[in-house]
C-alpha cells in the first residue's frame, strides 16, 4: 500500500491580486500527524481550506493516488478527506446526537449506528449531552464535538484547524491527547496550530509558514529545535 495519503505540490491561492498562499508543497503519508504552525495570516488556513475545495488553487492536490484538484468538496470527502473548520460551525439549535448523525449522512443505518458509538467512546462527555443543545456545551465539549462530527464518516485523513484555539489549558491538553488516540487508531491527521509546543510535542513533521510559504519543515524535533523556530514560536530563548 503506497504510504503517501495527501500530496500537495506547487499550491498557490490568492484572494484577487493578493497570494495568500505561494508555491506551498507539502505532503501527509499515513499514519502521520503532521502540523503546520505560524504567526496568525500566515496563510494556514487558506492552504486548508483548498485541500478541502473550499477555495480554488492552482498546483498539484492529490489523495489516495487520485487528483482531487477538480473534485467537488463532497467528492473529496467520499474519499475520506475531512475538515474540522477552526470556527466548528455546529448547528447549536440541535441536540448533540444530531449533529453528529449529520456527519454520517453517507452512510447507511448501521454503519452510522457503528460510527456514533466508536465517537461516544472516543468522548464518553458527549454521549452524556447527546440530548443537549450544541449552542449549550462549553468550548471544549462543542471542539469535541466538532471532531466527533467529522469521525463520523471514518476518514483517512483529518484536518484540524487551530483545535486549542480559545480553549482553557487543561482542555486544551485534553484535546491533544484525543489526537494521539486518533493517530493510534489509524486516522492520519494534518494539524493547523498557533500552539507551536503543543503540535510539536505531537507531530511527527512539521510546515512551518510565514507569509505565505513554508520556510522551514522537517521532523518535529528537528523543527522544534531550530533556532528559527525557538525564536519566532516556542518563546524560548536562543542561547
Amino acid at each position: 500500500m503506497n504510504a503517501r495519503l495527501l500530496d500537495v505540490a506547487g499550491a498557490t491561492i490568492s484572494y484577487g491580486k493578493v497570494e495568500a498562499v505561494r508555491s506551498a508543497s507539502l505532503h501527509v503519508d499515513r499514519g502521520e500527524i503532521v502540523a503546520i504552525i505560524g504567526a496568525n495570516g500566515a496563510g494556514k488556513t487558506t492552504l486548508l481550506n483548498a485541500i478541502i475545495g473550499l477555495l480554488p488553487a492552482s498546483g498539484r492536490f492529490g489523495f489516495t493516488a487520485q487528483d482531487i484538484a477538480a473534485l467537488e468538496i463532497e467528492d473529496r470527502v467520499a474519499l475520506g478527506l475531512t475538515l474540522v473548520p477552526e470556527r466548528r460551525e455546529l448547528f447549536g439549535t440541535m441536540p448533540v446526537e444530531d449533529n453528529l448523525l449529520l456527519g454520517a449522512f453517507r452512510l447507511g443505518a448501521n454503519a452510522a449506528a457503528h460510527s456514533i458509538e466508536r465517537v461516544y467512546a472516543l468522548f464518553p462527555r458527549l454521549q452524556e449531552r447527546r440530548r443537549q443543545l450544541a449552542a449549550t456545551l462549553s468550548g471544549g465539549e462543542q471542539q469535541m464535538l466538532a471532531i466527533g462530527r467529522a469521525l463520523m464518516g471514518a476518514p483517512k485523513l483529518l484536518m484540524l484547524d487551530e483545535p486549542s484555539l480559545g480553549l482553557a489549558p487543561l482542555i486544551v491538553a485534553d484535546i491533544f491527547k484525543i489526537i494521539g488516540e486518533l493517530k493510534q487508531s489509524g486516522v492520519s491527521i494534518l494539524l493547523v496550530e498557533q500552539n507551536a509546543k503543543a503540535a510539536l510535542k505531537i507531530a511527527d513533521r512539521a510546515y512551518v509558514m510565514e507569509l505565505g510559504s513554508f520556510v522551514l519543515d522537517g521532523a518535529a524535533n528537528s523543527v522544534a529545535a531550530d533556532p528559527r523556530a525557538i525564536a519566532s514560536y516556542l518563546g524560548l530563548p536562543t542561547h
